[in-house]
């Protein structure tokens, strides 16, 4: 692809349909015998989404491989039986829910972090966060994986540094030196190994936590802290907005 930036600056692969052989990449993972997993929740009006984001994901999302789904619910009677794909495996847990859905959202990396500790750890090699709201309608494979994987906003790719919704404010954890920035990163979809999975949840977390005891609340919440973890721990591989595209636009 010369039409597209598939380099970021530190030499990390921008990935994106047409620079990769996805029958060499499957060949190889398939060698290492590999387990991946993919955390999503469904709460409050979100488990309408359920069955479209499951059925679709079982279909095309690291087809033929060994895939755990963590889907964390309030409502986990509500859900019917999903037929899954032999290789994958549902696993369904219950949560608490929020009055407001900022608070859902920030707990996020707390409940992610706690589970790597307490059970992925043991049960994938690499674990992946995508939101519930979504559809796949092509492959996404192995060319995803690697140590530590964001995904550019598809709203912001073309964004100027100084138009990218970086939070500033100095007081809050979250914040980012004017000047610096080098790509926004979507919340809705990231992962990697899960030892860097969870020191990001962790990190994520803690700023979380500082900014509320200075009563102040980042500008978008667990995905502002998430940017400013990555601008200080250097994703190892980016997808591009292909891989999250909304389609508003």
């Amino acid at each position: 692809r010369r039409d597209v930036l598939v380099l970021t600056p530190w030499l990390a692969p921008i990935v994106w349909e047409g620079t990769f052989n996805r029958d060499i990449l499957n060949a190889q993972y398939m060698q290492k015998n590999l387990v991946t997993g993919v955390v999503t929740f469904a709460v409050k009006k979100y488990w309408f989404f359920i069955e479209g984001f499951m059925s679709s994901a079982n279909k095309y999302f690291l087809a033929g491989h060994q895939v755990n789904f963590y889907l964390f619910t309030d409502n986990p009677e509500q859900i019917s039986h999903l037929q899954m794909a032999p290789e994958n495996h549902l696993f369904v847990i219950a949560v608490q829910n929020h009055s407001q859905w900022q608070d859902i959202s920030m707990s996020r990396m707390d409940i992610i972090s706690r589970y790597i500790r307490s059970q992925f750890q043991y049960e994938v090699d690499y674990l992946y966060s995508i939101d519930i709201d979504v559809q796949l309608f092509e492959h996404i494979g192995v060319e995803i994986i690697d140590t530590l994987v964001g995904t550019i906003s598809s709203w912001q790719y073309t964004a100027r540094r100084e138009s990218k919704s970086y939070e500033t404010r100095t007081e809050s954890q979250a914040a980012i030196p004017k000047g610096e920035g080098d790509f926004y990163y979507t919340a809705s979809f990231y992962g990697g190994s899960v030892a860097e999975v969870y020191k990001l949840t962790r990190a994520c977390f803690k700023g979380v936590m500082e900014d509320r005891e200075n009563d102040i609340e980042a500008r978008w919440h667990d995905e502002s802290h998430l940017n400013k973890y990555l601008l200080y721990h250097k994703p190892t591989r980016l997808l591009s907005p292909e891989y999250y595209w909304d389609e508003e636009l």
